[in-house]
């Protein structure tokens, strides 16, 4: 179904032809296919969920080393935005307490003296939660979206017999 979408928008794709060779972009990184897309969200996903700045640029950096599309996976970073970052890190947090064995901070302020004066208490519990949930998450992601896109082929493929 999916591929539906980007075949009948495949159609007048000249200007994108134009400025891949003007620029010498390589193809791939604007291809849809299956292993693109879902390296897309592998990547994509893994960055999005760790807390630090310049998401879109650390994506880019996969880029010469994993040919994925990259305006996906760039996308897909701004899941993460101001409005799911503090209940997503909280999560992590509080994950990261768990998974260490600890206790943690219970008196959470959302000033930026309060994180400055307590970054050593919140950093190590932060950043294993962040480990687990990126690991988890974008290699589900992953596997369940290369089954989708499998498991719509063969619908596909199956109603074209039928007809």
């Amino acid at each position: 179904m999916i591929r539906k979408v980007f075949k009948k928008k495949k159609k007048n794709n000249h200007k994108l032809n134009d400025f891949l060779k003007k620029y010498n972009i390589p193809r791939e990184y604007f291809s849809i296919n299956r292993k693109s897309v879902t390296r897309a969200i592998l990547i994509g996903l893994f960055v999005a969920l760790i807390p630090m700045p310049m998401q879109m640029v650390a994506v880019m950096f996969f880029v010469p080393f994993v040919r994925f599309n990259v305006p996906i996976g760039v996308a897909l970073v701004w899941l993460t935005n101001p409005f799911t970052m503090p209940p997503l890190y909280y999560i992590e947090y509080i994950t990261g307490n768990f998974l260490l064995g600890q206790e943690g901070i219970h008196n959470i302020e959302m000033t930026l003296d309060w994180f400055k004066n307590n970054l050593d208490d919140i950093f190590i519990p932060l950043y294993v939660g962040t480990a687990f949930y990126c690991v988890t998450i974008s290699i589900s992601a992953y596997y369940i979206a290369n089954w989708l896109w499998i498991h719509s082929v063969h619908t596909e493929r199956k109603n074209k017999r039928k007809e």
